[in-house]
């Protein structure tokens, strides 16, 4: 069925439940919240957005933002949401690959759209298209979805540069979050601290999902600010977040086990999460963080258990619903403890890539099982660790930046004839983006932040330069990119591991 009627029956009796609590502007209850997501719906269909069209929303974190997009839901229409730092030409490719309906804006960023493209805006508490909902009927019917119906498509940049649309379904998006929801225990006195953008999979699927099928209040935090948190801590009972939270989090000396005494459950994802951070969250508060993994193409596949022993360095097993495996290259699965390709299957994983049926093939195998690029081992329990990204992927606070897409920008820079990208340890973020260039003349770190503002989403911009004579080559002539980072790992002073360690040893 279409999610939308899912949460409207689990949420049936709830209207004058707390839903949104907001410490920046008001409060909103189920019933407001839902009523606020029937006249986005009418309004959308008063623009003439209909069932499978898409809206692509660059929208910043507000109650309004969570209205639009259940209204999404609700009329049947295909959300695309859009990381607000993304510049204008990455806007202007999102726009036309998905062959949007309609551009839902912050009023902020409108001007990023296209001339040709069809715009609103949507604010705190305003905008044309929250102006355009207070003025039409609220659309009363539910649009008949099927559990195969697209409901979101959430863009994940290629290693080839070009970002890959993954289509989410009614069915996908509804069984991970039943899945979660039993495996973590969720009850409608819990609380969620929510402190993630709400742009992509964890802030807005994983978390927003969890809390709405059982009718939980959400402390609903616009961003991650360590003062924030912890003002909010006493009051929640569970916390999602990405790893660098939680090393933030252990610099502060106000972050006591005192603060943390209604929590029931702490939630990592997004990134590794280091073992010297677990070790010395526990040692702090005497919770251990459950780990989980997932990707945007599959939500969530692996949980550490809630009830049962939490491992450090690993991701847990297999989600209700979902197999996982260890396989060759050639898609054999391997014996226990070996290394080899995650690779999953089940009603969480997406229905392929958008406009991308050639590549949506050569993803999966022959038996439904998609390879997720990750490399990773399972012992003979079935608990599974992540030892590598087959891709070079670099995560950075939880987000996923792929080299490929900066070395497209950087070769075009004056000056530089190659470019390698390569992730570091860094001590925040886990890891940090390094460019290593080959270059006719002295490229500085302000050269390259020059070059490619307007151009790439700040946070993909290189925090380190390093210039080199020639770049490490093996004999087929491919940049050996472990060793740069073997070179370079210590731009950065100590690692996230020492830092732990410090701050464990007290």
């Amino acid at each position: 069925m279409n999610l939308y009627r899912g949460l409207e029956n689990a949420l049936r009796g709830a209207a004058g439940r707390l839903a949104l609590r907001c410490p920046e502007s008001r409060d909103w209850s189920y019933g407001q919240l839902f009523a606020a997501a029937e006249r986005m719906a009418g309004a959308l269909r008063a623009l003439g957005v209909g069932a499978g069209d898409r809206v692509v929303a660059q929208v910043e974190k507000t109650p309004e933002a969570v209205s639009l997009y259940l209204g999404c839901l609700k009329l049947g229409a295909v959300y695309v949401p859009l990381n607000t730092a993304y510049t204008k030409s990455e806007v202007e490719y999102f726009l036309t690959d998905a062959a949007s309906s309609l551009f839902v804006a912050d009023s902020r960023l409108a001007a990023s759209a296209p001339a040709d493209a069809r715009v609103e805006t949507l604010d705190a508490g305003g905008g044309s298209l929250a102006a355009l909902a207070s003025g039409v009927d609220p659309l009363a019917e539910t649009a008949a979805r099927e559990d195969g119906d697209v409901a979101a498509i959430i863009y994940t940049s290629g290693t080839t540069g070009r970002a890959k649309g993954a289509m989410l379904t009614h069915g996908n998006l509804a069984s991970n979050a039943q899945a979660l929801n039993a495996c973590w225990g969720w009850r409608p006195d819990d609380v969620l601290l929510h402190a993630l953008p709400i742009f992509h999979v964890h802030g807005l699927f994983v978390a927003l999902h969890c809390a709405f099928l059982a009718g939980s209040p959400t402390i609903f935090l616009s961003r991650f600010d360590a003062q924030s948190v912890l003002d909010a801590l006493p009051q929640a009972t569970v916390m999602m977040g990405v790893p660098t939270f939680y090393t933030r989090l252990l610099s502060e000396d106000a972050f006591t086990a005192e603060l943390c005494r209604r929590m029931r459950l702490f939630i990592s994802g997004s990134a590794p999460l280091a073992e010297q951070t677990f070790h010395a969250f526990e040692q702090r508060t005497g919770h251990r963080i459950l780990e989980r993994y997932g990707m945007s193409e599959t939500l969530m596949n692996t949980s550490n258990p809630l009830d049962g022993e939490r491992i450090a360095g690993t991701v847990g097993f297999a989600l209700p619903g979902v197999e996982a495996r260890i396989a060759d290259a050639a898609g054999t699965p391997v014996a226990a403890g070996e290394v080899g390709g995650i690779e999953v299957r089940g009603r969480n994983v997406f229905s392929g890539y958008w406009r991308m049926p050639e590549k949506t093939r050569s993803e999966f195998r022959a038996d439904g099982f998609f390879i997720t690029g990750d490399v990773g081992v399972m012992d003979a329990d079935g608990r599974v660790a992540i030892v590598g990204r087959a891709k070079d992927v670099v995560i950075s606070g939880g987000y996923n930046i792929y080299p490929k897409e900066v070395e497209a920008l950087l070769d075009e820079m004056p000056g530089v004839r190659e470019s390698a990208v390569i992730g570091v340890p860094h001590p925040d973020f886990g890891e940090a983006v390094v460019a290593v260039l080959v270059a006719e003349q002295d490229v500085v770190q302000e050269d390259v932040d020059t070059f490619l503002r307007g151009r790439l989403a700040r946070f993909k911009h290189p925090k380190r330069v390093v210039r080199v004579a020639r770049l490490p080559r093996n004999v087929m002539g491919k940049v050996r990119k472990n060793a740069l980072r073997e070179a370079h790992r210590g731009l950065f002073g100590e690692t996230a591991g020492a830092v732990a360690e410090q701050v464990k040893a007290g």
